[in-house]
């Protein structure tokens, strides 16, 4: 059963349980009932760590709600629960939400109603290969075994453009396998990946357990040269930066693709909960810099950076606030 479904099966059990004579319950009147689940990614991602970070911000500092993160698929399935009402708040990719809110890609003709109430941080493009699978440049990944991230996740749809940008085809020219990033790490231990796509921010735990694991045996390659056509076909929603070596150890930074990270909520979110639950991302960013580095990484004159999904009106009269 869905999160919100078992959610107000349980709300409508206690409220029945509660009749006439006991005193209003807590969370009555509120949104949900005061409940809130926010869709994060895979266990071992930034998202995850970021979502967990945001629940507790909004536990802490927003009265009368409690929220609780949820692993998930990440970008595609989280703009599709929340446009469903399954989920409350979510973290999407850029380039996905973009899809999603026109009715594109994986979305045709599906539009998704989805508003925002920031631009966060920038999550890297990582292409990590087995060092024994021979992957010495981007072109040696033809006939390798590729993952390319949970199926309709926001590092799926990106791996199959920085495939084409490089030319290759991702369903014809490489095996292809989507996996999660715990599944992913795991069969890349084990021999039976060569290589994989993942995007997040840095460091992302995952990945770095992983090269942790073998020093030496997993590379980190760079992507600098796929960024041009990417923005030829998509326009500026990517961007170049590196991923400085002191994310991973690594001898040198690895020049790699940029692109941003939204959060998103629903358009029927009520006004005061929408700002609230933006200035708690503000007031109170120290904290979520400690659960992760990231965390530290955004700021008010980017934060409005939503193009083309529109702010939500209460994060709007927030940042209007000054």
């Amino acid at each position: 059963m869905k999160i919100r479904n078992l959610a107000l099966v349980l709300a409508a059990a206690l409220l029945l349980a509660a009749c006439s004579s006991l005193p209003q319950r807590p969370g009555a009147g509120l949104w949900h009932g005061g409940r809130l689940f926010i869709a994060t990614g895979n266990s071992t991602g930034v998202y995850y760590s970021i979502g967990g970070g945001y629940a507790d911000l909004i536990s802490k500092h927003v009265p009368g709600y409690e929220a609780r993160a949820e692993p998930t698929g990440a970008s595609g399935e989280n703009i599709r629960r929340v446009a469903s009402g399954d989920m409350d708040i979510a973290l999407t990719l850029a380039d996905v939400a973009a899809d999603a809110y026109a009715g594109k890609g994986p979305f045709e003709g599906e539009p998704q109603k989805v508003v925002a109430l920031a631009r966060v941080y920038k999550s890297y493009i990582h292409l990590v290969v087995r060092k024994s699978a021979n992957i010495n440049k981007f072109s040696d990944l033809r006939g390798k075994r590729v993952s390319t991230g949970s199926a309709g996740s926001g590092v799926d749809i990106v791996s199959g453009r920085v495939l084409f940008a490089g030319g290759i085809n991702p369903d014809a020219d490489i095996v292809r396998q989507r996996l999660s990033l715990p599944e992913t790490t795991k069969s890349m231990q084990s021999g039976t990946t060569d290589a994989f796509f993942f995007t997040g921010g840095l460091p992302t735990p995952g990945i770095s357990d992983l090269l942790k694991s073998s020093p030496g045996g997993f590379i980190l390659l760079p992507l600098n040269s796929l960024l041009q056509p990417l923005m030829y076909r998509y326009g500026p929603i990517y961007a170049g930066a590196k991923i400085p070596k002191a994310a991973y150890n690594t001898p040198t930074d690895i020049d790699t693709i940029v692109i941003g990270n939204f959060i998103v909520v629903s358009p029927d979110m009520p006004e005061q909960l929408a700002h609230d639950l933006t200035k708690v991302l503000f007031e109170y960013q120290p904290e979520l810099g400690k659960v992760h580095p990231e965390g530290n990484n955004y700021d008010k004159t980017t934060a409005t950076q939503t193009d083309p999904i529109p702010l939500h009106p209460g994060a709007a009269r927030f940042y209007s606030s000054g």
